[in-house]
């Protein structure tokens, strides 16, 4: 199959019982997009606040949200056929997200999206959304929403402020707990940080001057400026070394990372296990893709990471981090180091000696 020249779209996967406010959270998302174009495939158009941005053209199978962003309304069997159209160039995309409300399993979402042909997308997680206040009434009634939490790579524990804190607590430990060490993120009107999800796109107007009003330009200013404390809900580790990793070590942590990392993202330096190539990192939750990529020509060879996630210890990862470099090449640099200092006090011969 051909490789995508473009980068690949990440596909988020958005799950919960009716109630837990996973469309609030979607509406969030669409508000807050961090300047991206969303693609959104759901069930229902009258769960998405359309009527409250401007749409261009007749609502059908896909509608334009106005700013950048599309909608879809698809069942199971359509899915691949909406991905494909919506991965196209044309639909300039940069995130699809899609609510799994009445779409399949999430889990049977999720192998859908691994199994897939396209080229174009890569799996951006699984994010289950919880009604903090009905979690005990809903786990009575649906037992499967172990299962669910099981999968998932993130849990947005939503509506907490309909919840004590020492309840709160509690809960938070149960669902950690059922979520067997993914990341839990306490919200209220499903207002997390697109952040976790996917970064921010700068992107100049298009036609130089003029650009269509956003439903985030017609937001009133308090309301914008009322989500900056969102980015406290999670915390971002940045790690950068100059000595190669050593892939045993690295897989080593990858394969045990602490309770809490949702995402890892950045570029690997293997130094003399693949000295052609870096390797560009993908990670969420259990998901894992390397992908080999050329080094440029006078490119500084190192290992730039970002990691993401909630309650995570930066002094720890830090330190895990370090203990991944590859330590036979650092000893390797020092000696070199050392026999240089050797040979500069070597003494040389002179005319008459030589």
């Amino acid at each position: 199959m051909t490789q995508p020249r473009a980068p690949q779209i990440p596909v988020v996967v958005l799950a919960g019982f009716l109630g837990s406010g996973k469309t609030t959270l979607l509406n969030h998302l669409l508000r807050n997009r961090a300047g991206n174009r969303i693609g959104v495939i759901v069930n229902d158009f009258g769960s998405i606040e359309i009527d409250a941005m401007t749409v261009a053209g007749q609502v059908g199978s896909t509608v334009s949200l106005g700013n950048g962003c599309l909608c879809c309304a698809v069942d199971a069997s359509e899915l691949d056929t909406y991905l494909e159209t919506l991965t196209r160039p044309a639909a300039r995309l940069d995130v699809i997200v899609i609510e799994a409300s009445g779409l399949a399993e999430p889990q049977e979402l999720v192998r859908m999206l691994l199994a897939s042909e396209n080229p174009y997308i890569r799996y951006g997680g699984l994010v289950e959304v919880v009604d903090a206040a009905e979690f005990p009434a809903t786990r009575e009634r649906h037992p499967e929403i172990d299962r669910h939490l099981a999968v998932a790579d993130l849990i947005v524990l939503n509506k907490t402020d309909r919840v004590a804190d020492a309840g709160l607590r509690a809960l938070k430990e149960a669902v950690g707990a059922a979520g067997g060490g993914a990341a839990v993120i306490c919200s209220a009107y499903g207002r997390i940080d697109p952040g976790l999800l996917f970064d921010p796109v700068l992107r100049p107007d298009e036609d130089g001057s003029f650009r269509q009003l956003t439903f985030e330009d017609l937001l009133p200013e308090a309301d914008r400026t009322h989500e900056d404390h969102l980015h406290a809900a999670y915390e971002s580790v940045s790690f950068t070394s100059d000595v190669p990793l050593s892939p045993r070590r690295f897989m080593a942590f990858l394969d045990s990372r602490p309770a809490g990392l949702y995402r890892i993202k950045g570029f690997a330096d293997f130094g003399a296990g693949d000295p052609g190539n870096r390797y560009a990192l993908h990670a969420v939750g259990g998901f894992l893709r390397f992908v080999p990529q050329r080094w440029a020509r006078g490119e500084p060879r190192r290992t730039q990471l970002v990691l993401i996630g909630s309650g995570i210890d930066a002094d720890a990862l830090h330190k895990e981090l370090g203990d991944c470099l590859d330590a036979w090449q650092d000893a390797t640099e020092e000696l070199e180091r050392s026999m240089w200092g050797v040979l500069r006090y070597v003494r040389q011969p002179d005319d008459d000696e030589a």
